[in-house]
């Protein structure tokens, strides 16, 4: 009992510390990238030992999966089609009048 506890509170740690580098390197799109699917790393697993603990189907383990590779895939084609464009991926060289 002491280990899930334990363990919630460092996913809790995880999940926070995930949120404020998402928070403060918000200038390369890359950073931000990388801070989101960490975010999604620790939410799967806070998703598994949830559905582990209530004895459920992991079915929709899955479903999470798909969802969290088409939001990278998507994250990824941004990223390409930004440094197409201006040759970099700083945030800060985006314009919204350029897109």
């Amino acid at each position: 009992m002491v280990f899930f506890k334990l363990l919630k509170l460092l996913i809790i740690w995880m999940f926070f510390s995930g949120l404020i580098s998402y928070c403060f390197l918000h200038r390369h799109l890359l950073s931000t990238l990388f801070s989101l699917e960490y975010l999604v790393l620790i939410l799967f697993l806070l998703f598994f030992l949830f559905l582990i603990k209530l004895g459920a189907e992991l079915f929709f383990i899955l479903i999470f999966l798909v969802f969290s590779v088409c939001e990278g895939a998507l994250g990824l084609g941004v990223l390409v089609s930004l440094i197409r464009m201006h040759g970099n991926d700083l945030l800060s060289s985006m314009s919204i009048l350029s897109w």
